[in-house]
């Protein structure tokens, strides 16, 4: 019985996704991690992926590996996602190239040890720009997007952190995903204000095995060390959350997924 209901919940999602086959996603920080994950998900299942991120190198790789599977295709835009400039420049290349955006996924993000009474301005500022700017303008030109082209059933997806809930050691960060937590809703407040049905969700995973925590700690060797201690998860399982909140029937949003390996305490 256990099989029989795993199997249609499976056939289930596969036959609401059908839905999204030839829509247009756009992936931020798609060049590694969650992002190259979710951009190689969502190509195999009939999305056409615009991804994006600042080495065009690593995404016309992607691109490659995406074609060469025969299962989908994704259009490498390179975008400094600090830079207002490139992301309206980004959204006019996927109006000229493939019409415009139906689902936005707001993968990109850093942390950095940036304490506030001895930390780097800078860092507090780059964390800022990306965790935050890019992502409400990210947001921003995708309902546009969507609205000026009649698109009701579109989908924002924020990728957030359990650090949105819970304070952790880099508190400026867990600051940007408290502010990622507080936009998810306000955006849903301003969509339902305009009786839109494109829906927003936001995921917050624990503790994931990217390359996120050698950015954060400045050291490969640190974030191994972090990563044999600990168990974490795979940037594939978010990829798969992401699928599930797509997958959703379109009188459902999934509001918020707290996703953190089995053996994390908090």
């Amino acid at each position: 019985m256990e099989l029989f209901c795993i199997h249609m919940l499976t056939s289930s999602m596969k036959r609401v996704m059908e839905r999204w086959v030839g829509r247009v996603v756009l992936v931020t920080g798609a060049s590694m991690g969650v992002g190259d994950a979710t951009a190689r998900l969502l190509a195999s299942l009939g999305m056409k992926v615009v991804g994006c991120a600042r080495s065009i190198d690593k995404l016309k790789k992607l691109a490659d590996d995406i074609k060469a599977s025969g299962r989908g295709e994704m259009l490498p835009v390179k975008c400094d996602l600090t830079k207002e400039k490139d992301i309206l420049g980004m959204f006019a290349e996927i109006s000229r190239q493939w019409g415009g955006v139906d689902v936005c996924v707001n993968c990109a993000g850093l942390a950095l040890e940036a304490p506030i009474i001895d930390g780097d301005k800078d860092k507090w500022r780059n964390m800022w720009e990306v965790n935050v700017m890019a992502l409400c303008l990210c947001t921003q030109e995708s309902v546009k997007s969507m609205r000026q082209r009649g698109v009701d059933d579109g989908h924002i997806i924020n990728i957030n952190s359990l650090s949105g809930h819970r304070v952790g050691k880099s508190h400026f960060y867990s600051a940007t995903k408290y502010a990622v937590t507080a936009l998810t809703e306000g955006v849903r407040w301003e969509l339902r204000g305009i009786n839109s049905h494109i829906r927003v969700t936001s995921i917050s995973p624990g503790l994931i095995k990217t390359h996120f925590a050698e950015t954060m700690y400045g050291s490969a060797s640190a974030a191994q060390e972090l990563y044999t201690a600990r168990q974490a998860l795979q940037a594939e399982d978010i990829a798969k959350m992401i699928e599930f909140a797509l997958a959703a029937p379109e009188h459902v949003q999934i509001h918020e997924l707290m996703v953190r390996p089995t053996e994390q305490v908090v």
